[in-house]
């Protein structure tokens, strides 16, 4: 793919904007994009650590960088590595599987905005095979309900959703049509 800049050269950075879900897609090579400020300052190239650290720094508390009182007396570390969760927003990556669950409380809301919203990540279905994938995606949505239910001691509705769950699972079985 050529520069849509300069003509000239390969496209080596390509940009996706979404605005109003209007998609704008832009390819640049380098040295049009160092021209236009779109480079990364202190490097050549721009990784996917970057990306993430850049979205971890997006939060923070104040405009020059000042810990609040409750920061300065309990940093966020992981209790099985030892990671600080200062260390993982400057290298973008986790020391450890448990550093999920121990910086959740500040990767919850960065996850909701990335995901539109969402905490977790759901991935596009591919159309020939994802009707079985969106049915056990619906059961285990119906799951968390039933439990609810349960939790609440409303045994009515919890036997609804039951039912329901056992429909699902007889079509993913192949049991009904």
């Amino acid at each position: 793919m050529i520069c849509q800049e300069c003509k000239e050269r390969p496209a080596t950075l390509h940009f996706t904007k979404i605005i109003n879900g209007e998609k704008t897609e832009i390819h640049i090579c380098e040295h049009c994009a160092r021209e236009k400020g779109e480079h990364f300052p202190g490097s050549n190239s721009f990784s996917i650590h970057q990306l993430l650290s850049g979205l971890l720094h997006f939060e923070q508390p104040t405009s020059h960088g000042q810990k609040t009182s409750r920061e300065v007396a309990k940093p966020l570390v992981c209790d099985k590595c030892g990671m600080t969760y200062d260390q993982f927003t400057r290298i973008g990556r986790f020391g450890c599987s448990h550093c999920y669950k121990a910086f959740q409380s500040k990767l919850d809301p960065i996850l909701k905005r990335v995901h539109s919203g969402n905490h977790t990540h759901a991935g596009k279905i591919p159309k020939r095979i994802g009707g079985g994938i969106k049915l056990r995606r619906q059961i285990e949505s119906l799951k968390e309900t039933l439990k609810q239910h349960i939790e609440r001691e409303e045994f009515e509705e919890a036997a609804l959703v039951r039912d329901q769950v056992r429909s699902l699972e007889r079509k993913v079985n192949g049991e009904e049509g």
